[in-house]
């Protein structure tokens, strides 16, 4: 099954559930709601009439005087009624007074006079003081010939003397019941309709986009060199903005390219330098004093080497990771201060000093290693790139939310020309000796400040020299 036919499927599918219940609510509710209405209608009739039958039942004349006549006149009145939708052509209440023992003195229908009616729910609970009220069948089989009773007392005072009870058919009501029912599952069918029209227009729409972009990637597949497709919708033109980016990169192939070209410069001066030096020192009679330098020289060029390996591998190893995964709460101002600690050592012996305040204690979150690694790398730098006898000034604050470390030397400026490229793999600038780093280092710093949510930046400070400014949250 293709995509579309599945969006199309799951679309009816939601919407037809939801318009089956709710239709199915709305028809359920037609049938009870009439038959409240018509209930609370009767509840004012009921009591209208009691009290205008009240003071016949106490002169012991309901049956035979003014009120009864008035009900004989209503029933044989004619009428031709058209409500709404509905035409009503006949007086369907019926009409029951009782004494306060529930034998039926007046009935309009004049069928149920004599009888004992203090069972049933109306009568019986108007004579206990409630509201009484009832709905018989008169054929046990058929829902629609029930016929609903409602009762108010008649008082003298506050003494329930008698009740009276009025009666109405729900068949004289069921063609408004259809009839709402009908219209209902009528503009339901219609809603359904133009639900299906719209879905089946958001797939086309949907589906003609996807295929833009299928086609896109084809192409771009097969070599070709398109415009990326725009329209259908902001995620879509987004996605292939993004398929045009990745694109670029692979015809270019600039980040692979331009890493193992850098890769294979920084190891071929090393590798130029071993071999002629291995040359030299397999020569016959070379003085011991030669051979010793160039052997230190085979060692030093040894060294380079592993150390470019080696930061490659931390380089590659932090490219790969998606965020921490060994975090801690440590001291910020503590880690910094180890690490100019350990280079203590290597700062003296080349007339250089670490300038900074007491550095506060500032607690964040981080991994220790990484952090260390990440200073140690920038004083690094620092110390590389330093004028002779000159001082390395540290300093630590807190902005709102973050730490700041900010390491400033006194070298040479940064070309403009450098700037931007300063954190590229294997880019590098010579230092004061003539000597060039790895040109990992600052990659480094910058894809750790990056998995802790921070971030780093190198410019030529104001007042002279190269200031690195690494920021952590806090």
């Amino acid at each position: 099954m293709n995509l579309p036919l599945r969006i199309l499927l799951g679309y009816f599918l939601v919407v037809g559930l939801a318009a089956f219940f709710v239709l199915r609510i709305f028809v359920n509710e037609v049938r009870p709601s009439v038959r409240e209405t018509i209930e609370e209608t009767m509840v004012d009739a009921a009591n209208l009439l009691a009290v205008m039958a009240t003071d016949e039942l106490k002169a012991g004349r309901i049956k035979d005087g003014n009120f009864a006549r008035q009900l004989d006149a209503y029933r044989k009145r004619e009428i031709d009624a058209p409500i709404w939708h509905f035409r009503k052509q006949s007086l369907d209440f019926r009409v029951l007074v009782t004494d306060d023992n529930g034998i039926v003195l007046l009935d309009s229908d004049h069928t149920a006079e004599g009888l004992d009616h203090s069972r049933w729910n109306d009568v019986y609970k108007t004579l206990l003081g409630e509201y009484g009220a009832r709905s018989t069948r008169l054929d046990e089989a058929d829902d629609k010939s029930n016929v609903f009773h409602v009762a108010a007392p008649i008082l003298d005072g506050t003494r329930i003397i008698g009740v009276l009870t009025v009666a109405k058919p729900v068949a004289t009501v069921e063609p408004i019941i259809e009839r709402s029912e009908q219209t209902i599952l009528r503009h339901g069918v219609v809603l359904m309709g133009g639900a299906a029209l719209i879905g089946l227009g958001v797939t086309l729409w949907l589906t003609a986009s996807i295929r833009r972009l299928r086609a896109y990637a084809r192409d771009v597949a097969a070599g070709k060199r398109i415009t990326p497709p725009t329209g259908g919708g902001r995620e879509l033109s987004e996605l292939a903005n993004a398929m045009d980016a990745m694109r670029s990169e692979l015809d270019g192939k600039q980040y692979v390219e331009h890493y193992v070209q850098a890769l294979t410069h920084e190891l071929k001066s090393p590798l130029a330098a071993l071999r002629g030096a291995g040359e030299i020192l397999a020569e016959p009679g070379l003085a011991d004093a030669d051979r010793a330098r160039f052997a230190t020289h085979v060692l030093e060029q040894g060294a380079r080497m592993q150390a470019t390996i080696e930061r490659m591998l931390a380089l590659s190893q932090l490219e790969a990771r998606q965020g921490l995964e060994h975090a801690e709460t440590l001291d910020f101002g503590a880690l910094v201060a180890d690490a100019i600690a350990s280079r203590q050592g290597r700062a003296d012996a080349a007339s250089l000093r670490f300038q900074h305040a007491p550095l506060p204690a500032m607690p964040l979150r981080g991994e220790r290693d990484r952090l260390m690694l990440a200073v140690g790398n920038l004083l690094d730098n620092a110390l590389d790139h330093a004028e002779a006898s000159s001082a390395i000034e540290v300093a630590l604050a807190e902005v709102p939310e973050q730490a700041v470390l900010r390491i400033r030397n006194r070298g040479a400026a940064i070309p403009d020309y450098a700037l931007p490229r300063l954190f590229e793999r294997f880019y590098g600038l010579p230092r004061p000796d003539g000597s060039k780093g790895s040109g990992l280092g600052l990659a480094i710093v910058q894809e750790i400040a990056s998995l802790h949510g921070g971030s780093v930046a190198l410019a030529n400070d104001p007042q002279g020299g190269v200031t690195a400014e690494l920021r952590l949250p806090r």
